[in-house]
């Protein structure tokens, strides 16, 4: 009993030192933030792990995200009402700080801390403890595919680039590849490069070739990345960039032509792509008002045919004469094709050549060439040798008509 007595000041003054000074008690404080990695997809739910076990310690409790003079916080559990996208797990828990962050960002991306504050002589928070920190890391998926073209019109036998770009995604992993209708083709190495906030941007050329039978063709980027279920795919049509001018053809009908008859001239344009083209016909350089148009013929492979025609009388005065087919294709430059009108039996001073031919293989030789030759003094029939058989002249040679065609492309 005595013995006790003795003792029980030690007692009281081992109390008395436990209660004025916290830190004793302190050490008997833990907090335990046990993730050390975690991922998680943009716009789901992050889960940041704490708990605090011991003798509690006056002082706040914050989560943090870095750690410095750049840290910022995240949550404070004194002003909860101030971080609306956080909660807590565990509301009103004095162990478990738990929070859940909805709808993450890639601006997320960092590393969070929970932190035990207490405080000084003066009143101020000062850090206690804090856990060892939970780096996050948040995938983002590409945005959708952007595949760009020329932006002007080429012929068949250029190359020309196409360009595939897509970015804000994380992890910076991702793979490209390119197809021509489905079929793969080789392609530059994709160039990568960091954005803001942790997330990456993407982009990747291929240079195709394009043919003549390339306008119901596409190039098709495909992108595949560890956020993606499948691949992000875009394409490029490749009529928006390809011009194929029309092939024309320029014909005289009927291809012996005599005086006072019709002639028609026709101007086929063939297999040429887009489908916008205008005509105009010329006489001599100047603009026939009189034309004709067919229906816009579609072919295989995407590829057009047009044709015009214009009638024209074969007088006397119109001998000689040029008509010319002028095209203009999708804008460009003027292609004239053009055809001369030669007419065989027009009359030369008062014969007709034609009837002199048929005359001379059908009258008698002699008295008939003496009497025409000098009633009608012809000069073409002073040129012809003496004596001259009957049958030396053919109507064909008169008769047979002539269109000739020539291209100023």
């Amino acid at each position: 009993m005595v013995l006790v007595m003795q003792q029980l000041p030690l007692v009281c003054l081992m109390l008395l030192l436990l209660c004025k000074d916290p830190g004793v008690g302190a050490q008997r404080f833990s907090l335990h933030q046990p993730q050390d990695n975690v991922l998680v997809a943009a716009g789901e739910t992050l889960t940041l792990n704490c708990t605090v076990s011991g003798m509690a310690v006056v002082g706040a409790v914050k989560w943090l995200k870095g750690w410095g003079s750049e840290n910022k916080t995240i949550y404070d559990y004194r002003t909860p009402s101030s971080f609306p996208r956080v909660i807590r797990a565990v509301r009103g828990s004095d162990t478990d700080l738990t929070i859940h962050i909805r709808n993450v960002q890639p601006e997320d991306t960092g590393t969070y801390y929970c932190v035990k504050f207490t405080k000084n002589d003066r009143g101020e928070d000062v850090l206690f403890q804090r856990g060892r920190g939970t780096e996050v890391s948040v995938q983002a998926k590409p945005s959708p595919l952007i595949v760009s073209g020329p932006e002007q019109r080429v012929r068949p036998g250029e190359s020309v680039p196409f360009t595939c770009t897509t970015g804000g995604f994380f992890p910076k992993e991702i793979g490209v590849k390119w197809f021509k209708d489905n079929v793969p083709i080789r392609a530059q190495q994709p160039q990568i490069t960091e954005w803001k906030d942790k997330t990456y941007n993407m982009s990747s050329t291929v240079m195709v070739t394009l043919q003549k039978n390339d306008v119901p063709s596409h190039v098709t980027c495909e992108v595949q990345h560890s956020t993606l279920l499948a691949p992000l795919r875009g394409s490029f049509q490749l009529s928006r960039v390809l011009r194929v001018p029309p092939t024309v053809e320029m014909r005289a009908e009927p291809s012996s032509v005599e005086l006072n008859t019709t002639v028609t001239f026709t101007c086929l344009m063939k297999e040429f792509y887009p489908p916008n083209v205008s005509i105009s016909w010329l006489e001599n350089g100047k603009e026939m008002k009189v034309k004709n148009l067919s229906r816009l013929l579609e072919l295989s492979r995407g590829l057009f045919q047009l044709r015009s025609w214009v009638a024209v009388q074969a007088m006397e005065e119109k001998n000689g004469s040029t008509i010319a087919c002028v095209v203009v294709h999708d804008g460009q430059a003027p292609a004239n094709y053009s055809a001369v009108l030669w007419i065989t039996n027009v009359a030369h001073g008062d014969l007709i050549l034609l009837g002199l031919g048929i005359l001379l293989e059908k009258a008698l030789f002699g008295g008939v060439l003496y009497y025409l030759i000098k009633r009608k003094k012809s000069k073409a029939l002073e040129m012809l040798p003496y004596p001259v058989p009957p049958h030396s002249l053919a109507p064909r040679a008169w008769s047979q008509g002539m269109a000739t065609a020539s291209s100023d492309v």
